[in-house]
């Protein structure tokens, strides 16, 4: 099976409350770490939920090589990994015997099987040394960490990491990084997030999420190129932003050392500001605001 490809084409989903999560929603995926970025409530978790066969689209067609995801539920459950944003543990049990346990619901019925393959997991995700405390006790990244490794139970071929660095600190977050880059140099490594860093650091390839509908697929460095040179930054008095948000195509405000910074989006220089060094989050915020 050809499986280096997730294609998926018109993926819809409206839910009973009458809230549409998901809007024609056609991606293209290829082997690596790709970027699905989006505020919350984008429709990012919904698109990792149904790709993840945790509920159903209402039409569309999404498929891993040649396997037909939504048709073929139980395989690709065989080679797919999954952290969701809330990965639940079971209180005073182990990383070893919750793995074991884990790999052995996933069919891997021989025990001496089990045991190298979580040996080399735990040691894949920095853990081994720390294989018979229970995961309850771990820190955030370290249960993030457990969570990579029950992903990778199997040799997947298609990983799903969804909003995997929220609440962790800067050294778990490294560590994690690291990890996921590692692992998508051979599989495709979704991740969806609301944090640009994430992306930016991780991903050469990234989608851009609002309302249900994808705004941007593409190359990141492709991403930066739409607003090139069209990025242009001021401070001003916070009494003044309401002014210039009616002036001009503002991309972004925030405070840097208590007084506000914005960005905004020209053509042409604008009289007073300086030129900005365009980034991730530029792109981000002038496609969720329809700028560009």
């Amino acid at each position: 099976m050809n499986s280096t490809t997730l294609q998926i084409n018109n993926l819809s989903k409206l839910y009973p409350n009458g809230v549409h999560a998901l809007k024609d929603v056609t991606l293209t995926i290829n082997t690596g770490l790709f970027g699905l970025l989006g505020p919350n409530g984008a429709g990012k978790s919904s698109l990792m939920r149904t790709l993840a066969t945790l509920q159903d689209a209402d039409s569309g067609t999404a498929f891993l090589g040649e396997l037909d995801i939504l048709k073929n539920k139980d395989e690709l459950r065989k080679v797919l990994g999954y952290l969701p944003q809330e990965f639940g543990v079971y209180p005073r049990t182990s990383a070893v015997e919750l793995l074991d346990h884990l790999a052995l619901l996933k069919g891997f019925s021989s025990r001496s099987e089990r045991k190298e393959m979580v040996s080399y997991l735990l040691h894949k995700v920095n853990l081994f040394e720390h294989r018979h405390n229970s995961v309850s006790s771990y820190s955030g990244g370290m249960r993030q960490r457990f969570g990579v490794a029950q992903c990778l139970i199997g040799s997947p071929q298609l990983i799903i990491v969804d909003e995997p660095t929220a609440g962790l600190d800067p050294g778990e977050r490294n560590r994690f990084y690291n990890i996921l880059s590692e692992i998508g140099e051979n599989i495709i490594v979704i991740l969806s997030t609301h944090i640009v860093q994430d992306v930016k650091e991780l991903c050469h390839q990234m989608a851009i999420m609002n309302e249900g509908r994808v705004l941007y697929n593409g190359g990141t460095e492709e991403a930066l190129q739409l607003i090139k040179n069209k990025v242009w930054e001021k401070k001003i008095l916070k009494s003044e932003l309401e002014s210039y948000q009616n002036n001009h195509k503002i991309i972004s405000n925030k405070l840097v050392a208590g007084t506000p910074l914005i960005h905004a989006f020209s053509d042409n220089p604008i009289s007073g500001f300086e030129k900005a060094e365009e980034n991730l989050e530029d792109v981000f915020f002038a496609k969720i605001n329809q700028l560009i």
